[in-house]
C-alpha cells in the first residue's frame, strides 16, 4: 500500500467576462508549471463595479496536486 502526499496552492484568477473564465484561467495557468493537478476549490469571489455595472471578476482558488517522489 502506498501513501500519497498532496500540496495545496492558492492563486487568484481574473476575467472581464465571467467567474467561470477567471476560474479556468487560474487553473490552466497554474497547470503550465504544476503537474498532476487533481482538484480546485473556489474560496472567494469578488468583482469590480463601474457605472453600476460589473466590469471585472476575481476569484481566489485553492488548487490541489499530487507530490511525486
Amino acid at each position: 500500500m502506498s501513501d500519497n502526499v498532496y500540496k495545496i496552492t492558492e492563486v487568484v484568477g481574473t476575467s472581464e467576462t465571467s467567474i467561470e473564465d477567471a476560474i479556468r484561467g487560474a487553473v490552466e495557468r497554474t497547470a503550465q508549471t504544476v503537474r498532476d493537478i487533481g482538484w480546485f476549490e473556489v474560496i472567494d469571489t469578488r468583482g469590480h463595479v463601474a457605472d453600476g455595472k460589473v466590469v471585472h471578476f476575481q476569484v481566489t482558488v485553492k488548487i490541489g496536486f499530487h507530490i511525486h517522489d
